[in-house]
């Protein structure tokens, strides 16, 4: 039997590959950096096996699926192109393994992962379903007839896939270190919509998803009347949101989220466009889509003591406002304290002044230090450059958290792509200890 060995297995596509691999019966180990991930506890709670990396973990029989992060001097993939192994990249094994399913790529520069989430939660229900997720959760099923993935951007990666289906979310200009301007993050998406089989959902509402071009039919969601889906009379409870959907003008019910925000409503929207373009039935849909209880890092609920905790993966402008808005829908009555992690100093030059607007739409705004990637130069720009444009000018370290207890019944967001985790784990051990907590945890 083929042993695959998954170099990077900790990365979260990588984590949810070898996840859908193992349960398809195949032999599955991997190597990583010794420090602790998130994505690890399911490949852990599988007894998948995760080495340090060495190159004597390469050895004959081994075929080799090599994360995206690492380049071909890396002493594993040296050691394994010197043995003549198998190589394949990540993007390009999940390119030839969907092609045994109807597949749907879900894609966009917001909302890819909490779409294919959802997509998956209510697909698996119906029919036998298959999927990877961008927060490191997969499954594969033996027998399944639908496969639905998380297809990223970042320097085209995504065009290693050739998908029955669609979904676009939207389009924005990101990964500042690759893609030049928004014009060339248009022409990535074109490209891969041309290489889709048989339909596109696209937001209708995005201005550069509506200049598509392409040879298979565009099916067209969102809130504007020219929609072919559209999503009305929404009402946005602290329990969730409800919409009515029509389908060219045919109603086809009321649906019922328990997320918040507009684009929570939009994934799903995305999801009941593709459910009802493949026949599949409304009521179960429906059902289903009530009992989602969301991805991981995706305003992830933490209740301690006097306040209430949001993890979230937000590191653009346009997320960090879709976050405080939902924080808002759901916690109407309290106090939005914003704590921001900058991912890349390229994406935080690129974005400054649009990351200090979203920032400012909560009451109290507190940033930490820019976290590197290893594949840019940092320049000279620091997190002081942000903080100048933002709500009292905070700079918050991982050992002086303390700074956000005197918020009382408030709503913390800590947000960020790096490892903002840190700062919560540290503050959450202060809120543990403090003596507003423990009076707070006395009283109840």
């Amino acid at each position: 039997m083929t042993v695959y060995h998954f170099i990077g297995i900790k990365g979260a596509g990588m984590s949810a590959l070898a996840q859908v691999l193992f349960d398809k019966g195949y032999q599955i180990q991997g190597s990583d950096v010794e420090k602790y991930f998130f994505t690890q506890k399911a490949l852990e709670e599988k007894q998948i096996p995760i080495l340090p990396f060495s190159e004597d973990n390469i050895h004959e029989g081994l075929t080799i699926i090599a994360g995206n992060a690492f380049p071909d001097t890396h002493e594993e993939i040296k050691k394994a192109l010197e043995l003549g192994l198998p190589v394949v990249r990540y993007h390009k094994f999940l390119g030839q393994f969907i092609e045994d399913y109807t597949s749907i790529a879900i894609t966009g520069s917001h909302g890819k992962t909490s779409t294919t989430g959802l997509l998956a939660h209510v697909l698996e229900s119906i029919r036998p379903t298959s999927y990877l997720i961008g927060d490191g959760t997969g499954k594969g099923v033996k027998n399944a007839e639908y496969f639905a993935l998380e297809a990223c951007e970042y320097q085209r990666h995504f065009l290693a896939y050739k998908p029955n289906y669609a979904i676009m979310t939207n389009i924005d200009w990101d990964h500042p270190d690759y893609f030049k301007s928004v014009n060339d993050v248009f022409n990535a998406f074109e490209t891969l919509g041309k290489q889709v089989k048989k339909a596109v959902f696209a937001l209708g509402d995005d201005v550069e998803l509506r200049r598509l071009e392409l040879d298979i039919p565009t099916i067209y969601f969102g809130f504007g009347e020219e929609n072919e889906f559209q999503a009305k009379k929404i009402i946005k409870k602290t329990t969730g949101t409800t919409f009515d959907v029509y389908h060219e003008q045919e109603f086809l019910g009321t649906f019922e989220i328990p997320t918040y925000g507009d684009h929570n409503v939009l994934n799903a929207l995305s999801v009941i466009a593709l459910c009802h373009y493949e026949g599949l039935s409304m009521d179960l849909v429906r059902a289903e889509l009530k009992t989602f209880q969301g991805v991981k890092r995706r305003f992830s609920i933490t209740e301690k003591a006097h306040q209430i905790l949001v993890d979230d993966y937000a590191h653009h402008p346009s997320e960090i406002r879709a976050t405080v808005n939902a924080a808002r829908q759901k916690y109407p009555d309290k106090q939005i304290i914003a704590v921001f992690q900058p991912h890349t100093f390229t994406r935080t030059e690129a974005f400054l002044q649009g990351f200090a607007d979203s920032l400012n739409l909560a009451d109290k705004v507190y940033l930490c230090d820019i976290f590197a990637s290893a594949r840019e130069r940092t320049g000279n720009l620091s997190i002081l450059d942000l903080a100048r444009k933002t709500k009292g000018h905070h700079v918050m370290k991982e050992n002086h958290t303390e700074e956000l207890l005197p918020y009382e019944d408030a709503v913390i967001l800590f947000m960020g792509a790096g490892d903002v985790q840190k700062f919560q784990a540290a503050y959450e051990k202060i809120l543990d200890e403090s003596p507003i907590a423990l009076k707070k945890q006395t009283a109840n």
